[in-house]
């Protein structure tokens, strides 16, 4: 009996343990909004966005010797910064010590995985990773979709027809605004997602001409039509341009100051 209760008690211990290092003290309310741009180089990758309740995250990923390193450029690759052990570990780590979510109660929220090798190439070896993080991904199948703590989107080198292909499939594809009429389900392409400098030419200065926040508007207008969410990437990091895209309805907002934008969006400014 006393073997017994010493085993329960340190697993009782480990799972708070688990929890606290996850969840911190007191627990953070999540922002549906928030993305954090090119998450791996905030200095607690994955855990600086969550601590700022952050529900959508980045990584650019290289496959180089059968392994998926994190890294925006080749120079900055290590074997020990892999998707596994900054991304997918940690996230499964959470929602098995939260309550089956990454924040309690909370949304799902958004893994974007920029592949920056060769798509078709990457995608066995990416989809093979996830299927390993199975009970915490969206999964869909024969068209069903089954919702999880973490949706996976896939950016970047898109290997479209060999995703389509798979069954059961844990991630979605990020769409262009080329995309805004495609006629692909909403769960095979959940996002669309482009550079805002190709599209407007304010920059968070002045008086947005309204020209361009008309057609911001029609923008996300045609994306929540079409079932989808809509991001901008490369938008200042300032806070006239957090409140615009926030008022236009814009999904995610991209950011690399995570703690600048936190502040903004529970402001209510």
């Amino acid at each position: 009996m006393k073997r017994l209760a010493i085993r329960v008690l340190f697993t009782v211990n480990v799972v708070t343990a688990v929890s606290a290092a996850f969840c911190g003290e007191p627990a953070v309310t999540p922002l549906p909004q928030a993305h954090a741009h090119n998450d791996y180089r905030h200095d607690r990758p994955l855990l600086d966005a969550l601590d700022h309740g952050f529900c959508s995250v980045e990584a650019d990923i290289y496959l180089v010797d059968g392994q998926l390193l994190v890294g925006h450029d080749r120079s900055e690759l290590t074997p020990q910064r892999t998707l596994e052990s900054l991304y997918l570990a940690p996230l499964d780590a959470r929602v098995q010590a939260d309550g089956g979510r990454i924040y309690a109660g909370g949304p799902t929220i958004t893994l974007f995985i920029d592949i920056k090798t060769d798509g078709p190439d990457t995608w066995p070896v990416l989809h093979q990773a996830l299927a390993r993080h199975a009970e915490m991904l969206t999964r869909v199948e024969r068209d069903r979709v089954t919702q999880g703590a973490v949706t996976v989107v896939v950016s970047g080198n898109r290997p479209v027809e060999e995703m389509a292909a798979t069954s059961p499939r844990y991630a979605g594809v990020d769409g262009r605004l080329s995309d805004l009429e495609s006629d692909a389900p909403g769960h095979f392409m959940p996002l669309i997602s482009d550079q805002w400098s190709r599209h407007f030419k304010w920059k968070g200065k002045g008086a947005m001409p309204e020209e361009e926040r008309v057609k911001l508007a029609e923008m996300v207008r045609r994306a929540h039509q079409s079932g989808r969410r809509i991001r901008f990437w490369a938008t200042p990091d300032v806070e006239p341009m957090w409140r615009t895209l926030r008022e236009a309805g814009v999904d995610l907002i991209n950011t690399d100051d995570l703690e600048g934008l936190s502040r903004f969006l529970r402001s209510g400014r």
